[in-house]
């Protein structure tokens, strides 16, 4: 079973039948169920389809942050080989809501850097919840001039609400880290490319996501401030966050769009939770093709990223 959303309740009902149905075949405690079996499993797709076809931006917030969609690990499992890990800043210490290292992809090698969530307690505790400290960002700094020293291509998984808000982050540099971490975003000589798999939030998304090419998948958010925030500081009134969601264009769709990111990667019928393996592939697949692109194209990936920058927002 799924941890359902609250727009998902028919769906729910539906599939909490069928689960029902099939308890009792099994204890053979019911007649040959499998055509209402059938006809309920059709019913779900129908529901799916008609639900997701027309989510409102607040509903998609709310699949963007949904606890099962797949996380930066399983992209690393899913996608990469010989996947090497590094850990601290060389400054103050670890911080594992940014996981990074090298790896191959599709026999090249490449250099990973995603935020984690975590998926049960004790892992999000671990992965403090996505949220980045500055000491993460140092680290992104340090893989990104690895990657940069040794000609390798760059591929940055985004997933954070935010940027660690604590005290004894802002004491430590917040602002200068984040900072430091775009700048060495839009410095490096190698290629990038940023995929944002479910909340891109704030500047705690943009510090490793300005890249030479942004992806977002389907249902996935990116913004410069969550819903929430933005109505406590337009309204004084959180209970707007619907209002908030719909009106800064935080959608795929919508960015889209506007130019701010360059593909939308589909999801599977009911968010990414429902087929994990298949928007991993169909992530790697626009991952290989760019770096395809990439790899046969005379360019300097400096120039081409100040230029996509600086174009933004011109034919507004």
């Amino acid at each position: 079973m799924y941890n359902y959303l609250d727009f998902e309740k028919p769906v729910a009902d539906l599939e909490g039948k069928i689960l029902e149905l099939k308890k009792l075949a099994e204890n053979g405690e019911a007649v040959d169920v499998g055509d209402e079996i059938s006809r309920l499993e059709k019913r779900v797709r129908d529901a799916l389809r008609d639900t997701y076809k027309a989510l409102t931006p607040w509903q998609k917030v709310q699949v963007a942050r949904h606890p099962d969609r797949p996380h930066c690990v399983d992209y690393i499992k899913g996608l990469f080989n010989d996947f090497t890990p590094l850990a601290g800043d060389r400054n103050f210490g670890e911080d594992q809501a940014i996981v990074g290292g090298f790896a191959r992809f599709r026999g090249e090698p490449v250099a990973i850097i995603g935020q984690e969530k975590g998926s049960d307690t004790a892992s999000r505790l671990k992965h403090n919840f996505g949220s980045v400290r500055p000491e993460g960002y140092r680290k992104a700094v340090r893989l990104m001039e690895l990657a940069d020293r040794f000609n390798i291509p760059l591929l940055t998984l985004v997933d954070t609400a935010g940027a660690y808000p604590g005290v004894n982050a802002e004491e430590r540099g917040q602002a200068e880290a984040i900072a430091s971490s775009t700048s060495a975003c839009l410095g490096l000589k190698v290629p990038s490319i940023s995929v944002v798999i479910g909340e891109g939030g704030s500047g705690g998304a943009i510090a490793i996501a300005t890249a030479n090419r942004v992806y977002m998948l389907e249902h996935a958010i990116y913004s410069v401030i969550s819903p929430e925030g933005a109505a406590s500081i337009l309204w004084r009134d959180t209970t707007r966050s619907k209002d908030a969601a719909t009106n800064m264009k935080i959608t795929a769709q919508d960015l889209l769009e506007l130019k701010i990111i360059d593909a939308i990667i589909p999801e599977p019928l009911g968010g990414a939770h429902r087929g994990p393996e298949m928007v991993i592939a169909a992530t790697g697949d626009l991952i290989a093709k760019t770096m395809k692109e990439f790899s046969g194209a005379n360019t300097d990936f400096r120039e081409q990223r100040r230029e996509k920058y600086l174009a933004m927002g011109r034919n507004l």
